[in-house]
């Protein structure tokens, strides 16, 4: 039998998680919860709409009190992350049921439309494991920062042993530059794309437009 404690994480605001957590020196084993939104300017950059961004602050807070309510006592640790109502979960199970248990959970949870169930049936990571992962999310958030050639806040990034999982709407050309960057991070063992492709038309389409000169 698997022993380990049931907590549900939700990734909120990630990029803000992130940059706080490594500032003061935080480990990894510290409750990553974020509460409330950035506010206007993350809807600005992001390639969701207002509304999307809403839906996913609430699918990675309703599947949070949902698991809580519904798991008992069933062992699990959970990290909910939704992306355009397409929700990643990370983390361990105690069983092959009860990680299809948290898969039927979250898919009932309103405005869901896909579930990502990569939680793994294994023991709770090491302190030592939970540090890394921190600090590889840190390292390629920076690393894509630096890239001239890609909107680093279209990426979503969560590492869970190891792994890197990468969620946000981005053109074929984005994906596999941000995968190739990824995979460069020391300690990263795997990169797992969730990504959502459009094409660069589409996202020719959301770039803003120049407002219209004023008439004479």
């Amino acid at each position: 039998m698997i022993h380990f404690p049931f907590i549900v994480r939700s990734r909120v605001a990630a990029a803000v998680l992130a940059a706080v957590t490594l500032s003061i020196g935080l480990s990894a084993c510290a409750p990553l919860i974020v509460g409330g939104a950035v506010g206007g300017a993350l809807v600005a950059v992001d390639r969701r709409t207002s509304g999307a961004q809403l839906d996913d602050q609430g699918i990675e807070l309703r599947s949070t009190n949902r698991l809580k309510d519904e798991l008992g006592d069933a062992r699990a640790r959970v990290a909910v992350s939704s992306y355009n109502r397409r929700v990643l979960l990370t983390g361990e199970a105690a069983s092959e049921a009860v990680k299809t248990q948290i898969t039927q959970i979250v898919s009932g949870v309103s405005n869901v439309r896909e579930v990502v169930n990569e939680l793994g049936v294994t023991n709770s990571p090491t302190f030592k494991e939970r540090a890394t992962d921190t600090l590889i999310t840190g390292r390629l958030k920076a690393s894509l920062v630096d890239a001239k050639d890609l909107a680093a806040t279209t990426f979503k990034v969560v590492t869970e042993r190891g792994t890197v999982y990468l969620m946000g709407r981005v053109t074929q050309r984005e994906a596999d530059r941000a995968t190739g960057i990824a995979r460069n991070i020391p300690g990263v063992s795997r990169v797992v794309r969730v990504l959502e492709i459009i094409t660069e038309q589409e996202l020719a389409d959301m770039q803003p437009r120049p407002a219209a000169n004023e008439a004479k």
